[in-house]
């Protein structure tokens, strides 16, 4: 489905990712862990087409990718959830969510709407609310709606937990689950190692922009380096 190989990139000359390798196969979850700085972010930016690689390749869905516009990610099924959500504030939820769908066809916005509804109904229940008004959990909801109106074959989420209370946080990655399982890849960055990992069918340890480990969730949660430097234990 997706894969880097040996990709560089950074901004204004400064090199943030080194060499870069990673994979991510149709129906997984692969989360990417580490410290602030250590690259995620700037992974996601990479492939989504923010952020040009000054060396390596990606393919995405058995073409190349880099070099290519967002838009056009975005067209083959290739979409990302920002950090900071990004949502349209003065717009309704319904109005948000139908933004999303914007490269689809006009017949097939309401059964992907039918389905984001079915998977976050609170979104349903507040359809014609704006979506300043939210709070934090359902604003991530909505977000993660949007990007899902877009049918993605890879959806890709920087830090969906961030801000959110302990139930909402579970609520946000059984959602997760849900859409993984509806065939949808999901790539995922997330600040909460131990949460990551559990979710996760494989994981990468990201540190100064390279992964330094990598393999499936649940053996990196019991590798002792991981438990020492991300999980406090």
């Amino acid at each position: 489905m997706l894969s880097l190989e040996a990709v560089s990139a950074g901004y204004h000359g400064l090199a943030i990712l080194h060499e870069l390798d990673l994979t991510v196969g149709e129906g997984e979850i692969v989360a990417l862990v580490g410290a602030n700085g250590a690259g995620k972010t700037t992974t996601l930016r990479t492939i989504s087409g923010m952020v040009r690689p000054s060396s390596g390749s990606i393919t995405f869905d058995g073409r190349r990718a880099d070099g290519a516009r967002t838009s056009d990610l975005v067209a083959r099924g290739l979409v990302q959830v920002p950090e900071d959500r990004a949502l349209f504030g003065p717009l309704t939820v319904e109005e948000n969510l139908r933004m999303g769908g914007w490269l689809r066809g006009r017949d097939r916005l309401d059964e992907a709407l039918a389905e984001v509804h079915e998977l976050f109904p609170i979104l349903a229940e507040r359809g014609k609310q704006a979506a300043e008004t939210l709070s934090g959990g359902q604003q991530q909801m909505l977000a993660i709606g949007r990007a899902l109106m877009a049918r993605p074959k890879l959806l890709m989420l920087d830090e969906p937990s961030t801000g959110l209370s302990p139930k909402l946080t579970w609520a946000v990655l059984d959602a997760i689950k849900t859409i993984r399982d509806r065939g949808v890849a999901v790539l995922l960055v997330e600040q909460n190692a131990h949460q990551a990992l559990a979710l996760a069918d494989r994981a990468y340890v990201l540190e100064s922009g390279t992964s330094v480990l990598s393999g499936p969730g649940p053996e990196l949660a019991r590798d002792d380096r991981v438990r020492a430097a991300y999980l406090g234990l």
